[in-house]
């Protein structure tokens, strides 16, 4: 019998070791790539049964095409549109997601930005290093009795409003579904997203990018953000609209900002290639904006890390892994096309 052909893109060393225990040898055949998968290098797939990806590979209709042989795509996240999902429904080819991992994870990765923030403590280390140890600009504040706006009450804005009953704060969530058992056990409200714009001293955005939620925060609501507002985002850049986040860090209507993610952030990986190939101006710009941002004391940018402990790598691995024997044995998998 044929070996299967599984290529895995965008994964590190450790984990092709984790992924070499967990198949048979015997049925499959395993290809390791340390680049993201684009339409650029999509000849590595034309012979492929199944391709493994992670957020920044960009699955389009002519990767999709150039993989005659295609039967799975296993996306190694919860989030899918990287991935041309009308494409693969024309080839019959299913679609994979890995929808519970990190709903813990991700929401402590943003407690730590709130409080770096609300304490001031990125700028205490820079400070500390540099052997100057003045207090001054350095007060910060307590969460306690503070308004937490989460935009997305699935799993992940569950886990965050449960961090913060522990701070004894107050809770507003805006999500199109309501769950009132968990509204009753948490101790939030579910309001408008006037209303928690309006009201919050810390907002966070916990919802899935998609076309609902594109540039859901934009220059026609940002206005109703309370002046010296603390802004979190640790789901997806679009959900912002980049002119909508540039300003309110201007006009100090986010009195300061944690981003794991940011507009442009597929892209560094290649920044210092920058001069030695063309490059779209709107990459350029990206770039531009990033740096700028990175200059603002009040701005917190970590590199889409927020998913990525052990535990929870593990998880995704685990759960992909599992996809694809359910696949090829046709038991049950976590399928969104």
């Amino acid at each position: 019998m044929e070996k299967l052909k599984v290529s895995f893109f965008s994964t590190p060393p450790k984990e092709r070791t984790y992924i070499k225990k967990k198949f048979d040898k015997k049925i499959f055949d395993l290809r390791f790539y340390s680049d993201n998968l684009t339409e650029s290098n999509a000849e590595l797939i034309e012979d492929s049964d199944i391709i493994s990806v992670f957020i920044y590979s960009k699955v389009t209709s002519k990767v999709i095409d150039s993989a005659k042989k295609l039967k799975l795509i296993a996306t190694r996240s919860t989030g899918f549109n990287h991935i041309d999902l009308k494409a693969a429904k024309k080839r019959n080819i299913p679609v994979c997601n890995v929808p519970y991992y990190g709903e813990n994870t991700v929401a402590e990765h943003t407690f730590a930005l709130i409080l770096a923030l609300s304490r001031n403590l990125h700028k205490a280390y820079v400070r500390s290093i540099q052997s100057n140890f003045s207090l001054d600009g350095l007060r910060g504040f307590d969460l306690r009795g503070k308004t937490l706006g989460v935009v997305g009450a699935g799993s992940i804005g569950m886990h965050v409003m449960k961090i913060a009953n522990g701070f004894g704060m107050n809770i507003l969530a805006y999500d199109v579904n309501h769950n009132h058992m968990m509204q009753e056990l948490i101790d939030f409200e579910y309001v408008s997203m006037d209303e928690l714009l309006s009201k919050s001293d810390i907002i966070t955005l916990h919802c899935p990018y998609n076309k609902h939620t594109h540039h859901l925060l934009n220059m026609d609501n940002i206005t109703n953000v309370r002046k010296g507002t603390l802004f979190i985002n640790t789901a997806r850049s679009g959900i912002i609209s980049p002119e909508a986040l540039y300003y309110a860090i201007d006009k100090g209507i986010f009195g300061g900002a944690g981003l794991d993610v940011f507009e442009g952030e597929e892209i560094v990986n290649d920044e210092n290639q920058m001069l030695t190939k063309n490059v779209p101006v709107e990459n350029l710009e990206a770039i531009l904006k990033r740096n700028l941002l990175l200059r603002r004391e009040n701005v917190i940018i970590t590199p889409h890390m927020a998913f990525d402990s052990e535990e929870a790598v593990q998880r995704i691995l685990d759960t992909t892994i599992e996809n694809i024997n359910g696949f090829i044995s046709n038991k049950p998998f976590f399928k969104v096309s």
